[in-house]
């Protein structure tokens, strides 16, 4: 499971990080991803990270802007969002990939573990 997942309330163009601890399984050997949901909307991938944290990828809609990235000492990966917009208000969850799954992916049926979700909501 995934905890501590904090969003919150910003205006257009802030910032906001999330930060997101796991437990259960051995977090250094699962990819991790953020997703997010707005309403009215299916579960989107916004970034994934790799095991040792060497390699990313985003999608369109937030590369530049977001910043994946994890410690695997602390079990946590966070998630910066910068030059926010009013289209990125959505739930936010943390999830990690399937240990056999070892390319990144945005695939989300490769992410079987899921945090609770978050809201975070961008202000015009």
């Amino acid at each position: 499971s995934a905890a501590g997942v904090w969003g919150g309330l910003v205006q257009a163009g802030g910032s906001l990080r999330l930060s997101c601890a796991a437990s259960g399984y051995t977090f250094s050997r699962h990819g991790m991803g953020w997703f997010r949901q707005a309403p009215g909307k299916g579960r989107e991938f916004a970034a994934g990270i790799n095991r040792s944290g060497s390699n990313t990828l985003y999608a369109d809609s937030v590369k530049g802007r977001f910043t994946i990235s994890r410690d695997n000492a602390k079990n946590t990966v966070y998630l910066q969002m910068n030059i926010l917009k009013p289209e990125d208000t959505a739930v936010y969850y943390c999830a990690a990939v399937r240990e056999s799954v070892l390319r990144l992916t945005a695939y989300i049926d490769d992410y079987p573990y899921w945090g609770k979700g978050t809201q975070v909501t961008v202000s015009s």
